[in-house]
């Protein structure tokens, strides 16, 4: 059969392009848009009849035509076949954006011959959508098939209703108006097969009430004689009210590339350029031409030519067929054309012998049987037949080798590239490179492997495309088959062992990937345990190891209890070490079993099995010397409680001793009793029983010695240190000393001043009542507060006061009445008695100034003015106007001296202060 494709080529590359009517697209999508479910099962089957029918020049055909399209790579090899021409190399991804991209690109082609496509997307026919796809395929179908016939300026639809109608007009019962009912009876198919093929189809015999047998039998010879499929069952056609228009287009315009394609081919080779008219020959007589001769070398020629022109023997290659075509080619250009010219001539010298013959009224001439004009024109009749058979025969076989070499070609191209691809892969998949991986390496291998697995299944539709091809070549009897099938089965073997070694390669993969996961997980496992129990023993190394002090013996015990503490706890931790050790163990006996060579250590931590035992091996052995440290330190300890014992015992007699000896030694110095000579003596004899008491000091003093050499600060049985008894006994010393001479110094001033006894009384009296603290010295306001109790007198630089006043009473007086001390006077004052600036007072010093500045005393009327002068001019006075006008001391003093007045204008808590008078002077003075 004549690839009709050829003239489409031709006449969208050379020619202008035949365009549809829009409307008529237009039209067409609205009724494929309302398709019933009868028409659509006509169109599908008819439509994938049709595709399979281009596609099987190819080697590949679909089954389901809305999904065998939807990744766009058989839809553009479809393309590719019924145009001749190639499109942009497809995507061979699996994703959907390669789907929609090789979609796309045979789309974009068929809009680029002139068609125009109404709401058909690319997403539609990657969905599967069926009613999408069939509009898809009948457009295809209107361009590629139907569109370039021409019948009497007439094309497409109306072209191929006319050529139709041309061709059946001859025979009874058919009448093609349309392409639906007209074709339902089937008469019309078989009329168009008996116009060009009469031998096939016995027409007469064919009943138009029997539409079953009638379709059948045409689809029948049509499949095995015209090489057109069957596209339609004879069962939907007649049991459809109206079959569908489309599929019976589709169908017919087979019929009419089949029959109309080979008379293309075949009849220009055959027919003369030109008539050749009798007349342009001169005349013969008749008797000078040897018809005998002519005709018998005429059949000779054709006897010799027939069987060279029935020879089929096939040619291996294409130059070869290339010859064979060029000798058919220089026999109609050379050697046929005399015979051509002899046959004509033949038959004009026969005509005008006939006419003159019968001109002359004598007999026709009879050639002898087998001469005849009739015998020439067989014998010719079936030269040509031979010569079209031969013709069709070579062009079939240019076709043949053609496609032989083009895929011989598309074979070697393909193997080549696949075994580029393949080279190396059956190594890297042997390769065992995870034995010796990590847990994440070993997850980059298998995600590597999966990319490997996916470039791997996009190959394989370029192995089956490399055995197809193979099985096409050994359909088509290429001569080199041998070398094509070895290579194929050799591709095909090594793509099995590639697929066997993918698939152990991802088995060894996941495997691993599996055993190195549960290591992982015990690595994990090992390092959270491992972490905290590392941590323990340093830290129980550094206990163990620490330099304890300790300073009693509860803090002894204390460590030690921790201690014993510790050593309970140390099974418990052993067990945990060896559980620890137990993951690393099973670490070890997983990858030993299953030949996994670990590479590097815990990627989780640091710490190794062997650091673990090492450190318990080191706790251990610190133990029982921290046993030893703490024993040899309880000892210790004991000892120096011994040692605080027998210093606490010795120093909580000495220190109240001490204390009792201050006290009693402040005591004498305030009471005063007897003369100063008596109290001298009796201070020297309690001097010399208190240095009596030294050797009690000096063995605290040794025991003291003990105590420092044993480092001991402390001491909980007693609240005496030996620098606060060694302070103490200084002080008693020099208190003492002290003491004794302030008493011979006062009988030296006594003596020196003539200061009487009482006298001295009185200003020990007074100094002690104010010195506070019994330090011996008076401060500088309190010295300023003496001298105004003693009446001390600023304008006259003296004290005014009675010999025989007390001092006490004559102070609170004094202070009552507003006497007091100017700033610069005290100043004066205390630079005599405090030369040195110490801001204290002595008592020698006291008395020195007061022994000076001393020299006549107050009278009673006095005391007794100031406080009537208190008392507002009242008789009697109270005791919140005393601690109002008088500080608190001194007014206590009087308040406590004074009787309730019991006058005529008494009030409750009235005193009388001539009592206060009385008390201090007597009546005789009052």
């Amino acid at each position: 059969m004549v690839d009709y494709h050829a003239s489409n080529n031709q006449a969208s590359s050379g020619g202008p392009a035949v365009y549809m009517d829009p409307r008529e697209q237009e039209n067409d999508w609205d009724r494929d848009l309302l398709l019933d479910p009868a028409w659509e099962k006509q169109q599908r089957k008819t439509f994938t009849a049709w595709c399979n029918s281009h596609l099987r020049k190819a080697g590949t055909q679909i089954e389901n035509i809305e999904e065998d399209f939807r990744d766009g790579l058989k839809l553009m090899l479809l393309l590719e076949v019924i145009s001749g021409e190639r499109l942009p190399k497809p995507e061979r991804g699996k994703m959907r954006v390669h789907k929609i991209n090789n979609v796309n690109k045979a789309l974009d082609y068929i809009a680029s011959k002139g068609v125009k496509l109404v709401s058909i997307g690319a997403e539609e026919i990657v969905d599967g959508n069926a009613k999408m796809t069939l509009g898809m395929i009948w457009t295809i179908i209107l361009r590629f098939a139907i569109q370039d016939i021409s019948v009497e300026e007439t094309s497409a639809k109306e072209g191929l209703l006319l050529w139709c109608q041309r061709k059946t007009a001859p025979y009874k019962n058919v009448n093609v108006q349309n392409f639906h009912i007209s074709w339902k009876d089937g008469l019309a198919f078989n009329a168009l097969i008996h116009r060009h093929r009469p031998e096939l189809i016995d027409y007469d015999k064919l009943r138009k009430d029997d539409p079953l047998t009638n379709l059948n039998n045409a689809f029948e010879v049509a499949e095995k004689y015209l090489d057109i499929p069957k596209m339609m069952d004879a069962e939907d056609i007649v049991g459809t009210l109206r079959p569908d228009e489309k599929a019976i287009m589709t169908y017919v315009s087979c019929f009419y590339h089949a029959f109309s394609g080979a008379q293309k081919v075949i009849f220009p080779l055959i027919t003369p350029k030109k008539a050749i008219s009798p007349l342009n020959f001169p005349f013969y007589s008749c008797i000078h031409i040897s018809h005998k001769n002519i005709i018998l070398s005429l059949l000779e020629w054709i006897r010799r030519t027939i069987p060279w022109l029935e020879n089929r023997a096939p040619e291996k290659t294409m130059a070869e067929m290339q010859q064979k075509l060029e000798d058919f080619r220089g026999y109609r250009r050379v050697h046929k054309p005399p015979k051509v010219q002899e046959k004509c001539q033949l038959e004009i010298n026969f005509n005008t012998l006939q006419t003159k013959l019968r001109l002359s009224n004598r007999p026709a001439f009879m050639p002898s049987e087998g001469r005849m004009v009739s015998d020439i024109n067989g014998s010719w009749h079936n030269l040509e037949g031979a010569e079209k058979g031969y013709e069709e025969w070579m062009l079939n076989e240019i076709r043949r080798l053609e496609r032989l070499d083009h895929l011989a070609e598309k074979f070697r191209q393909k193997a080549t590239i696949h075994e580029s691809w393949t080279d190396g892969k059956e190594a890297m998949l042997t390769q065992k490179d995870y034995e010796t991986a990590s847990l994440s390496e070993v997850k980059a291998l298998l995600r590597k492997h999966e990319a490997f697995e996916s470039d791997l299944a996009a190959h394989q539709d370029r192995v089956e495309q490399i055995a197809a091809i193979a099985q096409e070549l050994n359909e088509l009897d290429y001569y080199d088959s041998p070398s094509v099938n070895a290579r194929c089965q050799k591709i095909c073997e090594q793509w099995d062992a590639l697929g066997s070694l993918t698939q152990s390669r991802r088995e060894s993969l996941e495997r691993t990937e599996k055993q190195l996961e549960s290591i992982d997980e015990l690595y994990l496992e090992y390092a959270k345990r491992a972490a905290p129990f590392n941590n323990w023993m340093e830290g129980a190394m550094e206990d163990l190891q620490d330099m304890f002090i300790v300073h009693n013996i509860e803090e002894i015990q204390g460590l030690i209890t921790a201690h014993e503490q510790f050593k309970s706890t140390l099974p418990e931790a052993n067990k945990e070490r060896e559980a620890i050790q137990a993951i690393q163990a099973e670490v070890q006996k997983i990858a030993q079993y299953n030949g996994i060579k670990l590479s590097g250590g815990n990627p989780y931590t640091t710490i190794t099995p062997k650091s673990i035992d090492d450190k318990w091996h080191k706790v251990e052995q610190l133990v029982p010397q921290r046993d030893r440290a703490l024993q040899e330190e309880l000892a210790k300890q004991q000892s120096n409680d011994h040692l605080r014992r027998k210093f606490a015992t010795q120093a909580n007699i000495v220190g109240p001793w001490i204390q009792t000896k201050m006290e009693e030694i402040g005591r004498i110095s305030i009471e005063m009793n007897g003369t100063l000579e008596d109290q001298l003596v009796n201070l020297r004899e309690y001097e010399q029983s208190i240095i009596e008491y030294k050797p009690h000091i000096d063995q605290l003093e040794g025991d003291h010695q003990l105590i420092q050499e044993a480092l001991i600060f402390d001491n909980k049985y007693t609240a005496y240190t030996m620098e606060h008894l060694r302070v103490g006994w200084e002080q008693l010393l020099t208190t003492i000393a002290r003491t004794i001479n302030e008493i011979e110094n006062q009988i030296l001033t006594r003596d020196a001043k003539g200061i009487s006894q009482e006298q001295l009384h009185e200003y020990r009296t007074s100094f002690n009542h104010f010195d506070k603290d019994h330090s011996g010295a008076l401060m500088a306001e309190e010295f300023k507060a003496c001298l105004i109790s003693l009446g001390y007198d600023v304008e006259n630089n003296k004290a005014k006061r009675t010999g025989q006043m007390d001092m006490d009473n004559y102070r609170a007086l004094l202070v009552a009445t507003g006497n007091s001390l100017g700033d610069a006077e005290f100043a004066r004052i205390m630079g005599i008695v405090d030369p040195n600036n110490s801001g204290a007072v002595t008592f020698q010093a006291f008395i020195d100034f007061m022994s000076r500045e001393t020299t006549d005393t107050d009278t009673a009327d006095q005391v007794i003015a100031s406080f009537k002068i208190l008392a507002a001019d009242k008789n009697f006075i109270t005791a919140d106007e005393l601690r109002r006008e008088l500080p608190p001391d001194q007014a206590e003093y009087c308040i406590a001296r004074m009787a309730p007045y019991s006058g005529p204008d008494a009030k409750p808590g009235a005193l009388d202060y001539m009592s206060f008078s009385t008390a201090l002077y007597g009546e005789s003075d009052l």
